[in-house]
């Protein structure tokens, strides 16, 4: 890869960083404090602008490059979880029935996700319901608002 550029953005759930090159995004963090700032690179730029445009309500998917997953099996589970829809949810069970893993991948995937918002992993519940964890920003509360955030969009919030 290429010299890192970044673009620090303010959004609803707090300032979010970009990190990537003219080619592919290789990281977004939720929670950085620093003051705004404009990427030079392609990649990040493009991110930024469709991460504002998912926050205004005007976009509903990304399309970005993204860094490859570790292995080809991550990034099937990348991809599935990509696909679960805007303002849907899926347990980690159903999620990993649907793409023939076990619930434990799911929550490590997750976990471990570089790329919250572009990749949903926020989409993701406990059996039942409830919200589980959320590893960027603070964490369930800011799991909740990125899901009441699409409710609200797709009229299907619940109070």
């Amino acid at each position: 890869m290429y010299a890192r550029d970044y673009a620090l953005i303010a959004t609803p759930i707090g300032p979010i960083r970009i990190e990537g090159d003219d080619r592919q995004l290789v990281r977004i963090a939720i929670g950085v404090e620093a003051a705004p700032t404009r990427a030079a690179s392609a990649a990040v730029g493009a991110a930024a602008e469709q991460i504002e445009q998912w926050f205004a309500g005007e976009r509903r998917s990304f399309d970005l490059p993204l860094a490859p997953a570790a292995t080809s099996r991550g990034a099937i589970l990348r991809d599935g979880l990509i696909a679960v829809p805007f303002g849907a949810t899926l347990s980690y069970a159903d999620l990993s029935r649907r793409l023939g893993s076990s619930a434990r991948a799911i929550g490590q995937l997750c976990a471990r996700n570089p790329f919250p918002l572009i990749v949903p992993c926020h989409r993701v519940l406990k059996q039942g319901g409830g919200l589980g964890a959320y590893s960027a920003g603070q964490g369930p509360i800011t799991k909740s608002w990125l899901l009441d955030h699409e409710r609200r969009l797709t009229g299907e919030y619940l109070l």
